[in-house]
């Protein structure tokens, strides 16, 4: 097994995490938070990250089997599941924090994000534009407790993405 990382925000982290969690190669989807202020925000809390001033995103942290699902196959799985056309916003939710974007580890990650992006943006055409930012990884912090597993917990199968 070679256990590899990806991370992903596409809006409230509790359906991602639920979706990434039933993929068939995903050993583990940690809701949390990435690509904020670091200095200001050294271990940011939810109520932070909602105030829409610390610049992290809702992430979900998915470590997965690489021989058993590619990191192709997880992209793929993050743009059909959320609109990667809309500005800080996915469904309800709206803000820097629910933005659509990839956090890359390496070379081949960034440049396979920017592949699948392409060929999703060819697939919609040039009316709507995919603005799903592809940024180098930094910190992950995982969310509080209660976020973790949190529609699971609650006895709900799924919610917008």
């Amino acid at each position: 097994m070679k256990e590899e990382t990806a991370t992903f925000g596409m809006g409230c982290f509790w359906g991602v995490e639920l979706l990434f969690s039933k993929i068939e190669g995903v050993n583990s989807a940690t809701s949390g938070y990435m690509g904020g202020d670091e200095i200001k925000y050294p271990n940011p809390t939810y109520e932070q990250v909602c105030s829409d001033e610390s610049g992290y995103a809702e992430v979900v942290e998915v470590k997965y089997d690489s021989s058993k699902i590619s990191y192709k196959e997880l992209l793929k799985i993050f743009f059909e599941n959320h609109n990667p056309t809309t500005l800080n916003r996915q469904g309800p939710d709206f803000g820097s924090q629910y933005r659509s974007v990839i956090f890359y580890y390496s070379g081949e990650q960034k440049k396979m994000a920017e592949k699948v992006k392409k060929e999703f943006q060819d697939m919609i055409g040039k009316e709507r534009e995919i603005v799903t930012q592809i940024v180098k990884a930094s910190t992950f912090f995982p969310a509080e407790e209660y976020h973790q597993k949190y529609l699971e917990k609650r006895g709900v199968t799924s919610c917008h993405i």
